[in-house]
């Protein structure tokens, strides 16, 4: 009696192995969610690279220029009406870019400008968003 249940039930398992179905995978949706940019720009703006561009070594700011330049781009997809703004964030990042302002460990100069200009677009921005 006992073989017999184990072939059963070994027989009702292979049977289930051969069949040529595809198993349907369901993803969940994402809902929109809260805007996470409000959060973005406030955690931006506590950075040292924000708060003290001048004496900050812009290549220890090169995680923040990269984090700003992220944040250009969700503003143009949550707030397209602010897409010049994001333009105005870009520039100083594509200065400091060029002027490859990641290799300089010294503060000041002109990639500690490049940083202040980014500090000072990032305030408007901000500004904007919070309302």
């Amino acid at each position: 009696m006992r073989t017999k249940a184990i072939l059963l039930a070994l027989l009702l398992v292979l049977s289930g192995c051969g069949s040529n179905e595809v198993p349907v995978t369901v993803k969940p949706t994402r809902g929109e969610g809260p805007d996470v940019l409000p959060i973005k720009l406030k955690a931006l703006s506590t950075d040292q690279c924000y708060l003290a561009p001048g004496t900050e070594s812009p290549k220890g700011c090169q995680k923040y220029v990269t984090e700003l330049f992220s944040a250009a781009g969700t503003i143009r997809k949550r707030r397209p009406d602010l897409s010049s703004h994001a333009d105005a964030l870009e520039r100083p990042i594509a200065a400091f870019r060029t002027a490859n302002c990641q290799d300089q460990a010294a503060p000041g100069g002109p990639c500690g400008q490049t940083l202040a200009d980014m500090a000072t677009a990032l305030t408007s921005v901000k500004s904007l968003v919070d309302g």
